[in-house]
């Protein structure tokens, strides 16, 4: 015989399985709105280039760093039919190996600004050439003290120490504070890094165009160095170079030329940011 316990049972299951289906979310909520969103991922930055001399676009998943006033290009200059055509120089300088002050004899010659993320090991080793890039009218800024991995460090105070580390021994050589402007070592980052720059006053500079110019055993051939480059230019980049390289120091003045006659000019961090 039909035992009616077993259809109450049955019909209170598909009742609750069709309440589910009917009230359930339309779509997957944001990470940033979901309870478990994790603000110590860590992000490795990156671009893609295009030949195209457009703007690259940002990772959604990155697109938080706008919150944190945090730069990759320079938006106010995003069309390339825009007649003010401008570009970031930035340079992260980690020691001198005798290019460093070729890049900056180049700058001084074409009469070019310039950003220098450094370590602590510059000021250190090499005070007269912070000096010099001080002197010569480029922004001195933070690239941490050790270029140790922030994406680590989930402690404001772990963070701000690392920081001003490197701003104290700045402040020790010049009587002057370093610019507030944070390079992530290895474009490693979390959002909760992004929050403690901000809060500590830093806004933090990454980079629209770069490549691989950083192994001092196997450095890029210079004429398909400028062929790159040049190509994936588009106006409002921030440029990403390390100086230590010798085939920037040996192109760089080209590059510059070339640039020009393709009608761009040279903006510092300042105006990109619209400090001062």
């Amino acid at each position: 015989m039909f035992d009616r316990r077993y259809f109450n049972i049955l019909a209170f299951l598909v009742a609750g399985l069709l309440l589910a289906i009917v009230f359930a979310p339309t779509s997957t909520p944001s990470l940033h709105t979901s309870a478990a969103y994790d603000d110590m991922r860590p992000y490795n930055w990156y671009v893609k280039r295009n030949k195209t001399h457009d703007q690259p676009t940002l990772d959604p998943n990155m697109a938080f760093i706008e919150k944190y006033d945090g730069y990759y290009v320079d938006r106010k200059h995003a069309s390339k039919d825009d007649p003010d055509k401008v570009i970031y120089l930035t340079f992260d300088a980690g020691y001198e190996n005798g290019n460093v002050a070729r890049i900056l004899d180049t700058l001084k010659e074409k009469g070019v600004p310039g950003a220098f993320f450094i370590l602590e090991n510059v000021i250190k080793r090499n005070p007269d050439l912070v000096l010099r890039m001080r002197d010569e009218g480029h922004i001195v800024a933070n690239h941490t003290a050790k270029h140790n991995d922030m994406s680590t460090v989930g402690d404001i105070k772990e963070f701000e120490a690392d920081l001003k580390a490197l701003s104290d021994l700045y402040r020790d050589l010049t009587n002057e504070e370093m610019a507030k402007y944070y390079r992530p070592p290895e474009g490693r980052f979390t959002e909760r890094n992004m929050k403690f720059a901000k809060e500590l006053g830093y806004k933090t500079i990454f980079w629209s165009l770069a490549y691989a110019d950083w192994d001092n055993n196997n450095q890029p051939d210079p004429s398909q160095a400028i062929k790159l480059i040049m190509d994936n230019t588009h106006n409002g980049a921030i440029i990403l170079l390390h100086p230590t390289s010798k085939t920037n120091a040996d192109i760089l003045g080209t590059l510059i030329d070339n640039w020009r006659k393709e009608g761009y000019r040279f903006g510092t961090l300042d105006e990109l940011t619209g400090t001062k």
